[in-house]
């Protein structure tokens, strides 16, 4: 099951902010070059550039159904490619800022990860990155548990996602030792308000519910989401609910 970006882009208004409110950290002094990993349909590294007019952006992103929404954006400033991070630490080239809104929390190892990004940077350049904190949101914390429980135990050959988002002292140990400095990591509620669960299903069902679902068959799928709103029902008790959705974001200057 790829990623939709019509369903993802449901609750565009909700996923938005944390995006807003990260980019206030960012300063224009300097900014040449800057990369947006995980952008997605390229409309926020689309603002960013509208944002940054004397930098040159390059968004990428591991989606090619994501990607296929980009192409509008691009211009002489603003250009698109799928890639992996992973092919990122190949490209042996620095940045002025990196950037990456709810995009890292999918990469593993955020050990090694963060500090390899913060290697990246240019003298002066900036990181900021927003992640959801899923191991403490409710709605991750309901599926991570049904996976872990027979039968889906075995339907889904035992798989089941940690999440790799360390604690906020662990981030600002990671930056400090980068050679980090005007920090900024913090913790933000995003709060959800749902007028009953499919609301709910619906907002998760475009991001963390995926590649559960592209391993179960399609009879199994069907069960499988059953179950999981019948548990959201269950968890949140009353309708309307609100979902306080967790977020960090990070930010900090070489």
């Amino acid at each position: 099951m790829p990623w939709n970006p019509e369903i993802y882009n449901q609750f565009k208004n909700i996923r938005y902010q944390p995006f807003f409110d990260l980019i206030e950290n960012i300063s224009s002094d300097g900014l040449k070059k800057a990369i947006d990993i995980g952008c997605g349909t390229g409309e926020q590294t689309h603002i960013l550039s509208e944002k940054f007019t004397d930098a040159i952006f390059l968004g990428i992103d591991s989606s090619a159904e994501m990607l296929e929404k980009s192409t509008g954006f691009e211009n002489e400033r603003l250009s698109f490619k799928q890639k992996t991070i992973e092919e990122l630490y190949d490209l042996e080239e620095k940045w002025d800022l990196i950037f990456s809104n709810a995009a890292l929390q999918w990469s593993d190892n955020h050990e090694e990860l963060f500090p390899k990004l913060l290697s990246l940077l240019n003298e002066n350049g900036q990181f900021a990155v927003q992640m959801p904190v899923q191991s403490e949101n409710i709605l991750n914390q309901i599926l991570f548990q049904m996976a872990s429980e027979e039968p889906y135990q075995t339907q889904l050959q035992s798989w089941n996602r940690v999440s790799p988002v360390l604690s906020l002292d662990e981030y600002a140990k990671m930056m400090f030792d980068g050679g980090l400095k005007d920090l900024n990591i913090s913790m933000k509620v995003y709060p959800i308000i749902a007028d009953d669960a499919e609301k709910l299903f619906q907002f998760i069902s475009g991001s963390a519910l995926i590649p559960y679902l592209e391993i179960l068959d399609q009879d199994n799928q069907e069960k499988f989401i059953s179950e999981y709103k019948k548990r959201i029902v269950e968890k949140f008790g009353k309708f309307p609910a609100i979902y306080a959705f967790k977020r960090i974001l990070i930010y900090g200057r070489k």
